[in-house]
């Protein structure tokens, strides 16, 4: 029996809710953390394995790629941090409906924004 729904391939229409947004960003900050974890372990190497491998690292850290790397790592690990927060007091029973899943997941992305410009500025 062929089911007769409607299917919309327009990725572009699709709105979805800042729940749905929040939890997705949650999952990204957790792979990109892996990603800035690798790059942590290369520069812990680097910089124990000589006095110059040590300038080497300090160099490409005060540079803009060090200092991009670092500003998106913070990030990454804020939102995650915040996002985290959010889903065990969801855990706990919180937040759970409609209304408040979404307002509690707005907060965190501008709470995430608001720490991610003052540790930008900070790191720069």
């Amino acid at each position: 029996m062929k089911k007769q729904r409607p299917v919309n391939l327009d990725l572009n229409t699709i709105k979805f809710p800042p729940s749905a947004i929040s939890s997705i960003l949650h999952r990204v900050t957790g792979v990109a953390m892996f990603f800035a974890l690798l790059f942590v372990i290369w520069a812990w190497a680097v910089s124990l394995s000589s006095s110059a491998g040590f300038d080497q690292v300090v160099e490409m850290m005060n540079g803009f790629i060090g200092k991009f790397i670092a500003i998106g790592t913070v990030s990454a690990l804020t939102y995650h941090l915040l996002g985290g927060v959010r889903h065990v007091i969801m855990d706990m029973g919180y937040w759970e409906e409609l209304e408040s899943g979404n307002a509690s997941a707005k907060a965190v992305i501008g709470l995430w924004i608001v720490l991610t410009i003052a540790g930008g500025i900070a790191l720069w």
